[in-house]
């Protein structure tokens, strides 16, 4: 009898059913703002690659089941290595020059400041995803844009050297939202957040040796936490992805701001100043004109299949 092939677990097709994944983004900035949060309150006794490699093994540890051969949940078989390699690599840069600026910068100046990846990713989308981004969604993502500026204020204390972290961290983590999008309706998520975890792993692996610092429980404890939290919130992510350009979900990651200035005012006492706030209302403007924009295409595509005689 002919050996049978097992074939490469996939995942569902892509929908476009934007809404759906705009509601995915929301909820995972919830996660990902309590592990940013977290990583910044650890920061102070741990270096940025520690508390990345804590965070990666945890993620590791959470998808051993689906990397064991012999496991039924084996999801480790990939048409796209490559892909797959890059989204890791650039996850875990995301992480590292992120956390490595939350050592020097308040959380909220941190977080807007990482807020250019729409830009990033409106303009990559153009070139690996071919999608089509008209005036006014790319005036919308400037709008956030200008909100960020506004918070950071040019000029001003706002704009330390380590203020280039989150700015690296913001492009790394647009490079890894446009390879999600090329990567989801293609192979399972579980193929995907595999390969992200053993990527970083490996890397950061090499590099902790030459940074060790013996850590307490308490700060194991709460690195565990930052893995759990941050992979729930990729996790979430990969699966918003399924349902809408990448042009139109990344700015609703603005909205991690509201979170990590609330949990940032309650465990560090920074309390957002009336430029924080003003500038977080651009960027609430744009998430909100750009959903508007959304569902007024819909409407006329919806209209525009009405009238074709091929219908």
């Amino acid at each position: 009898m002919p050996e049978k092939k097992q074939a490469v677990r996939r995942a569902p097709a892509r929908v476009d059913h934007p809404f759906k994944g705009i509601a995915l983004v929301l909820l995972s900035t919830v996660f990902l703002g309590c592990s940013d949060v977290t990583a910044k309150y650890l920061s102070t006794s741990l270096p940025s690659i520690e508390i990345t490699w804590i965070r990666f093994l945890t993620f590791a540890l959470m998808f051993t089941p689906v990397m064991l051969p012999a496991s039924p949940l084996y999801a480790m078989r990939t048409e796209r290595l490559g892909l797959q390699l890059m989204r890791g690599a650039a996850l875990l840069g995301s992480s590292l020059f992120f956390i490595t600026g939350l050592r020097f910068l308040p959380i909220a100046e941190a977080s807007a400041t990482g807020f250019v990846s729409p830009l990033f990713v409106t303009a990559l989308s153009i070139i690996f995803l071919s999608e089509k981004v008209g005036v006014r969604r790319w005036l919308a993502t400037a709008l956030g844009l200008v909100g960020v500026m506004i918070i950071l204020r040019p000029g001003s204390n706002a704009f330390h050297v380590a203020a280039f972290f989150p700015i690296v961290s913001a492009f790394c983590w647009a490079a890894a939202l446009i390879l999600t999008r090329m990567i989801s309706g293609r192979e399972a998520v579980v193929t995907t957040m595999a390969y992200s975890a053993l990527t970083g792993l490996a890397i950061l692996t090499a590099m902790v040796p030459f940074v060790w610092v013996a850590p307490s429980w308490t700060a194991i404890g709460l690195g565990i936490f930052i893995g759990i939290a941050s992979t729930v919130g990729q996790w979430i992510i990969v699966l918003a992805y399924r349902y809408g350009d990448a042009s139109v979900l990344a700015p609703f990651s603005y909205t991690q701001l509201l979170w990590v200035s609330i949990l940032g005012f309650f465990i560090f006492g920074e309390l957002p100043d009336a430029w924080t706030i003003t500038g977080a209302a651009f960027i609430v403007a744009s998430g909100l004109y750009i959903a508007h924009r959304e569902r007024v295409r819909r409407a006329q595509l919806l209209v525009l299949e009405e009238r074709s005689p091929n219908a």
